[in-house]
This record gives C-alpha cells, sequence and structure tokens, in this order.
C-alpha cells in the first residue's frame, strides 16, 4: 500500500485541477464550434406556413383565370404559370414571408399584358389566394380572389 504524503495529495489535486480545467476548454472550443456550425431552426408552431401548402391549381372566381403552382424553392421562387384560358408563362412568379403570412407577386408581360401584376397573400382559413390584380393596360386595378382546385 502507498502511502499518501502531503507533497503527493497536492500533486493528486493539481493533476485532477489541470484536468478539469483542460476538459473544460475542450468542451468550451468544440462545443461552441458545434453551436456555430449548427443550422438556424426554423420556427415551429401552426402559425408558420411552409411554402409548399401553395402547390396546387388555383381558380380565380370571376373569369376563366387559373394559376398553377408546380413547386416552390425554399428562396420563394415559384414554378409556376397562367391560364386566361391559354396557358401564359409568368415573367415573375415568387413568394416572400411577412411575419406568418405568405405574399405572392407574379408578374405578366406576355403579349397583351405588359407587366401587370397580381399580388395576392395566401388566407389559411379559407384555403385561398386573395389580393389585388392591377391591369397595367388599361390602368385599373381589381380585388381578386382565388380558390384551389386540386
Amino acid at each position: 500500500m502507498m502511502k499518501c504524503t502531503k507533497s503527493t495529495k497536492e500533486k493528486r489535486s493539481a493533476a485532477i485541477r489541470n484536468g478539469l480545467i483542460a476538459l473544460a476548454g475542450m468542451v468550451a472550443a468544440f462545443g461552441s464550434g458545434a453551436l456555430a456550425q449548427a443550422p438556424p431552426v426554423a420556427p415551429t408552431g401552426s402559425a408558420v406556413l411552409a411554402f409548399g401548402v401553395l402547390v396546387g391549381r388555383w381558380a380565380r372566381t370571376e373569369g376563366p383565370y387559373v394559376i398553377n403552382i408546380g413547386a416552390v424553392d425554399e428562396n420563394g421562387k415559384l414554378d409556376a404559370s397562367y391560364a386566361n384560358p391559354r396557358p401564359l408563362p409568368f415573367h415573375t412568379a415568387e413568394v416572400t414571408r411577412d411575419g406568418n403570412a405568405l405574399k405572392l407577386f407574379f408578374e405578366l408581360r406576355a403579349g397583351g399584358y405588359g407587366g401587370s401584376t397580381y399580388t395576392l397573400k395566401y388566407d389559411a382559413a379559407s384555403d385561398s389566394l386573395r389580393g389585388v390584380y392591377d391591369q397595367v393596360v388599361v390602368r385599373q386595378k381589381f380585388d381578386v380572389v382565388f380558390n384551389r382546385t386540386k
């Protein structure tokens, strides 16, 4: 059996203390690096809507106007087309987040549209797109509603 002298106890205590200090330093260095590299976590809860809720076919309540949204990327770019009743491409089709609301913007530059736009918000309660159609050629704005059909 080894006899513990004061100097042996002091050495052991110092070694333990130094080991703990080294361990704390490694946790701080590696732990903070892991936290810094972790991707941001999106807020959860029913109030925050995912862009994917917009995928579908949307028919305007008046007229043969249809917006088809096939996909949306995480940056808000929409893979979308318009029909009146024949298909037309959108020059711009995007969605942004305004608080918990999803705001959509579409611009038409095809013949006869000259930069007319739809500025819409997704209404989760009615599963509809509501907003304003700005028909720049005739200089008129119309309140519009698009309901999901598929």
